[in-house]
């Protein structure tokens, strides 16, 4: 057997009487920082005849509920897959972009990009673009707003005569407002499946 470098030590063997005097001396410096507490803050007033401004209220983004999208869903309800909010033409009030596609039972139905806003003092928002129309049969797969840019990337149908289950190309694209309308370009990584 090995001698250990450090000789013993008398106090490594714990006693009851150890374990009452460190829990009186925890229940001690407990009990003295209550008696030793800090002042109470106080905020610096503003000097007299200086006027306080608070800060604007941020509006809340407009709500997806209750919109009427231009889509066309026969007996079956609209469904808000995504969505994300970004001031896009700031303006100081953020809009709301969906993806809106039929609550259908069967197939991948087509996904529509809409961008919403609401006027300060009106009840409800409104659709002010349409991004991807249902029409062009794709499917948003990802989707982001990222400070005033929107970007999605889609699956969609190099002809008619590809059947709906399996689309055979991918593309990416991002939208910008350019002060009267959202200009689509393409990300330099966007490629086909």
């Amino acid at each position: 057997m090995q001698q250990s470098v450090v000789p013993e030590l008398a106090h490594t063997d714990t006693r009851p009487m150890h374990w009452l005097a460190t829990a009186a001396a925890v229940a001690g410096v407990v009990a003295l920082s209550s008696l030793f507490q800090p002042g109470s803050a106080r905020a610096a007033q503003p000097a007299a005849g200086t006027e306080t401004k608070s800060a604007p209220v941020a509006a809340a983004p407009p709500s997806t509920a209750g919109v009427d999208f231009p889509l066309d869903c026969g007996p079956v309800k609209e469904l808000v897959v995504k969505k994300a909010t970004g001031d896009l033409d700031g303006d100081g009030r953020p809009e709301t972009v969906a993806v809106v596609h039929c609550d259908s039972a069967m197939g991948t139905p087509p996904d529509g990009v809409y961008v919403l806003t609401q006027a300060a003092g009106a009840t409800s928002p409104r659709v002010v673009a349409t991004l991807v129309d249902p029409k062009e049969r794709l499917t948003v797969t990802d989707f982001a707003v990222a400070g005033k840019t929107v970007t999605a990337t889609m699956l969609g149908y190099s002809s008619d005569n590809v059947p709906s289950c399996c689309p055979d190309l991918k593309s990416s694209a991002k939208w910008q407002w350019n002060g009267h309308a959202f200009v689509r370009s393409t990300p330099a990584a966007a490629h086909s499946v």
